[in-house]
């Protein structure tokens, strides 16, 4: 991998007045031999396309100044940076104000291009940056219209503190652009100025409230599930696709809330039993009624899975109450071939965008945990948080404190923690009171709508409403400008199948049930979502930060519109918390959002909003310790909405629980370390459920007997070396491929998986048995079977019907067919066996799980898309990993595409409550986004180890810890 060269040493005036320069207190050693390294790769590709204008000086000419003074015209008192040896930045300031201004020039200076990707991605201009390439993505996210959205939210919603703190971090970020041309400030703008005459422009408030939009499209809930359920409908029945999402697991994995119900009588949710007061949720926003009107009703009980079916039923199934489902005009029932292309045609425009902070929605998770001091060492609680998402380079995070010298009414900040290159606060850490951390809650606030579309409009309650329409102009680098028009409906809903020609044509097949209105020229889809109406989330981040106890706590809880997360709380003052946050959506009894519903119906149009006090939460439950990890929040039996059809299942949930339990009991306490090492836990908890099977298993060749034998024994850890867990993952891939994958309909399969398969809605003969070849449309790692909790639960549930059909798999080749499941798993242990000989040799002595599951870190724009130089010079891996699927060190793969890592911990933070600079911390990468700086992937090698970092808060602490200080004056 290319190599790092250490950070500047100061020398570069940045903007203002003038730069002092000083040293960089730095360690020196290395550097030459780094340089000459950089010298030898340029050398290289001199002469190819960039070697010839890469010199070191261009190379360097971004990092950021790291000591001395800079003078910044704005600030209305001196501000020091103070930054640790991993570059970590502390502020220090005397008003709001500065301090935010400060935040935005110091984000700039490590992350700037960045930064600026992301805005022209939540604003639909990348076409600006990379030219024709991304004019779809263009269109669709003008479409879905997020910057317009965010600059009504800054217009009409967020408090005038919030928008002030804006102002002066975009002032920040414009006082660092000053004076600047492309190559000053990294290495990526240089690049494109090889093709394009790109410059970049001053960053706005509004630029930065448009990020919580795109990361809320990453963590929007079951979108991908509703799509799923009904592509299936092309291949599978009602029955089968209920068997591949079945209900969630509460008698054995247990829900975040455990405590307490929801009450008909005072329509809030009381907690019962706990040793604390309970608190209640304030805020001007969250919770109100839609403006479609009506109650909150919602649906009751149904959770766990929920299918797709044909014909006229709709709703979901797999409810721990049994079915909920309805009859009448479900959207379920447009499915055949035109509506399954149709909804294969939106899910490939919504793979193709960008993301944010995870896969397009899939294998997002996190984990977070809280316990008491009732069972620490230290006697307060200790908070852990790891949230799960796609690995990026830079990572996603971005940490640094933010303090006031002074706390008072002028300067309300003393606050560390994680936060968002691009925008100001902190999203995850800890104040000088209270921590806390962020799961994804899952809650379902995205549902898809067919709509009868003529010429006039749009069919509604037997009416035909025009549509709201719009103008977008998206320039393009190097080419010409294009004009497209977005169309919604009256209630706002963006129609997404206008941006891609497949869906209009195949729009005009859909089949439909006789209660359907006629499909004329088609249906179009519809997107309902939260996150498409102004909200207060950016009012919740400031208010979060300065959070001094539970209530204000839960105030600020309730401004975090979107996304909804599971917010875990933990004070110094000993207490430990949990609250539910989100705009979240009711619906009427006839639809559980969990496949696209009849938009010309006004029964499934949305009823209103779960009010806040309504929400699940729980204060110093009686157990001690609160565990969320993309569980199910509540027992359906003891809350009367419908949440979503589409929890995790809580395999890592349970496994937390467990390790607490087997720490505390006896008396036992839990440390800081023992909180790091929960974090590592490798277990693979299928194995369990599998190994002992496979072990009884008679094979007949002796080399496949030979990989069979490394299961014996095996603990079910799954560690970077370890053999064991590379053949029990491959074994488990070829389990999912043989009983389930091969079954599924070409939308949902990997790429290059191709199969001759029955033709479907033929009108041939009855007796034309004539094969066709269809081949995989995903790419591998959206693709399904993808091995997660899920899939443990179908497989555990049809672990009971050894003869079942999903049992059944043909002869390939030399390998045998299978009739139940003993037969499949012996096939499967056989095409495992071989599958590992052709990825690692024969030799099982030589086999290792780190060997097929490696982490690669790509600049998310030249580095996957641009020229291989780039690629080389920008890219940094690969890392051999341990962990995997739904363990608790989740490094992520998509068992239908393969063994590399796909999402991961993107950070990990231990934070202790009774002496917080005790608390640990590290990041995936490092806190730089220029490519040879120093602290580029500087954290990447412990994070891979497991290890933390130190993690100063009190002054003492982090002058002690400071390598580098910078003063910015005014």
């Amino acid at each position: 991998m290319p190599p790092n060269i250490t950070a500047t040493t100061g020398d570069t005036a940045t903007t203002g007045a003038s730069a002092t320069p000083g040293k960089s207190g730095r360690k020196k050693k290395g550097r030459k031999a780094r340089l000459l390294v950089l010298v030898l790769v340029l050398a290289l590709i001199g002469g190819v396309a960039y070697g010839a204008y890469w010199s070191i000086s261009t190379v360097r000419a971004s990092f950021p100044q790291t000591t001395g003074t800079i003078k910044l015209d704005g600030l209305s008192g001196p501000v020091d940076v103070k930054r640790d040896g991993n570059g970590i930045p502390q502020i220090y300031a005397s008003s709001d104000e500065d301090l935010f201004m400060a935040q935005g020039f110091v984000q700039a200076q490590d992350r700037f291009y960045e930064m600026d990707v992301r805005r022209h991605m939540t604003s639909g201009r990348l076409s600006e940056m990379f030219g024709k390439s991304q004019v779809e993505n263009d269109e669709f996210l003008r479409t879905l219209g997020w910057h317009r959205i965010a600059k009504q939210e800054y217009d009409t919603k967020l408090s005038d503190s919030t928008k002030k703190y804006l102002r002066a971090y975009a002032k920040g970020v414009n006082a660092y652009l000053q004076g600047k041309n492309g190559k000053d400030i990294s290495l990526e703008y240089a690049a494109l100025g090889f093709t394009n005459d790109y410059k970049p422009e001053k960053w706005t408030p509004v630029d930065s409230v448009a990020w919580l939009k795109a990361m809320a499209w990453d963590l929007r809930g079951n979108m991908q599930d509703e799509i799923d359920r009904a592509l299936m409908t092309s291949r599978l029945g009602p029955q089968q696709i209920q068997d591949l999402y079945p209900a969630y697991p509460y008698g054995r994995n247990k829900p975040i809330v455990q405590e307490g119900q929801y009450d008909e009588l005072t329509k809030a949710f009381q907690q019962s039993g706990a040793t604390g007061s309970t608190g209640s949720a304030t805020g001007s926003t969250g919770g109100t009624t839609g403006s479609t009107g009506g109650t909150a009703g919602g649906t009751q009980g149904t959770t766990g899975g929920a299918t797709a079916s044909q014909g006229a039923t709709g709703g979901a199934t797999g409810s721990s109450q049994g079915t909920a489902g309805t009859t009448g005009s479900s959207a379920s029932a447009g499915t055949g071939a035109g509506l399954t292309s149709q909804l294969g045609g939106l899910y490939k425009a919504l793979d193709d965008l960008p993301t944010a902070v995870g896969v397009n929605g899939q294998g997002i998770g996190s984990n977070s945990w809280v316990v008491g001091g009732k069972y620490t060492i230290s006697g307060k609680p200790l908070l852990a948080n790891d949230p799960h998402l796609s690995a990026s380079l830079p990572s996603v995070w971005y940490q640094m404190g933010l303090h006031c010298r002074t706390v008072s009414s002028k300067c309300q900040y003393d606050v560390a923690g994680y936060t968002f290159a691009g925008m100001p606060g902190v999203i995850i850490g800890h104040n000088a009171k209270i921590a806390w951390g962020l799961t994804n809650s899952g809650v379902d606030v995205t549902d898809l709508y067919l709509e009868k579309v003529s010429a006039n409009g749009y069919l509604y309650d037997g009416k035909v409403r025009p549509f709201k329409t719009r103008e977008e102009t998206i320039k393009v680098a190097g080419g010409q400008d294009k004009t497209i028009v977005v169309r919604q409906t009256q209630d706002g809903m963006p129609l997404l199948s206008d941006r891609d020609d497949e869906l209009v044509q195949v729009g005009k097949k859909a089949t439909v049930n006789t209660a359907a209105p006629d499909r004329g020229d088609g249906y179009g889809i519809a997107l309902r979502w939260t996150a498409l109406d102004p909200g207060t989330t950016m009012d919740a981040v400031f208010a979060l930060d300065k959070a001094a106890d539970w209530e204000d706590f839960r105030a600020a809880a309730a401004l975090f519109d979107v996304p909804s997360q599971n917010l875990i709380y933990a004070s110094t003052d000993n207490h430990i918390g949990y609250t539910l946050p989100g705009r979240i959506p009711t619906r009427s009894a006839k639809d559980a959002g969990a496949v696209p519903a009849p938009g010309w119906d006004s029964k499934y149009r949305w009823t209103g909003f779960i009010e806040p006090d309504e929400l699940p939460y729980e204060y110093d439950p009686k157990r001690g310790y609160i565990v969320t990890a993309n569980q199910a929040v509540v027992d359906p039996e003891k809350y009367p909405y419908t949440l979503t059809t589409d929890w995790g299942y809580g395999t890592r949930s349970q496994r937390i629980t467990d390790l607490i339990e087997s720490k505390i009991k006896d008396g036992g306490k839990i440390s800081t370390e023992d909180m790091r090492q929960m974090q590592l836990d490798n277990s693979s908890e299928i194995a369990k459920l599998l190994v002992p099977k496979l072990l009884k298993i008679d094979l007949d060749d002796p080399d496949v007997r030979e990989a069979q034998k490394l299961l014996e024994g095996w603990d079910y850890t799954q560690d970077a070396d370890s053999a064991a867990a590379a053949y029990f993952n491959a074994v488990w891939r070829n389990i999912l491929k043989l009983a389930f994958g091969n079954k599924l309909p070409k939308e949902v399969r990997a790429k290059g998986q191709c199969l001759w398969v029955d033709k479907i809605d033929s009108t041939g003969p009855v007796d034309d048995d004539t094969k066709v070849r269809e081949c995989g449309q995903r790419d591998g790692d959206q693709a399904q079977p993808d091995g997660g909790d899920r899939w443990f639960e179908v497989v555990r549930t049809l672990m009971e019907k050894p003869d079942s059909d999903w049992w059944k798999t043909p002869k390939s080749g030399t390998r045998p067919a299978a009739e139940n499941r003993d037969q499949l798993f012996a096939r499967a242990l056989i095409d495992a066996r071989w599958e590992l000989t052709a990825k690692l040799g024969k030799d099982i002595d030589t086999w290792s799980w780190g060997r097929l599951h490696r982490l690669f870190l790509k600049n998310q724009t030249l580095g996957t898309e641009g020229p291989k130089v780039l690629q080389y010079l920008l890219n940094r891996g690969p890392w051999k990993l341990s962990g995997g699927e739904a363990a608790v060190n989740a490094s992520g793969w998509n068992a239908a595409g393969g063994y590399d890592v796909v999402w991961v911990p993107s950070m990990r933070m231990v934070v202790n409550l009774a002496d917080l600079d005790k608390s640990k911390w590290i990041n995936l990468t490092g806190a730089s986004g220029h490519a040879f700086n120093a602290h580029y992937t500087d954290q990447t090698g412990k994070w891979a180890k497991g290890e933390l970092l130190p993690w100063s808060f009190s002054d003492k602490a982090v002058d002690k810890s400071t390598s580098d200080t910078l003063v910015l004056k005014p």
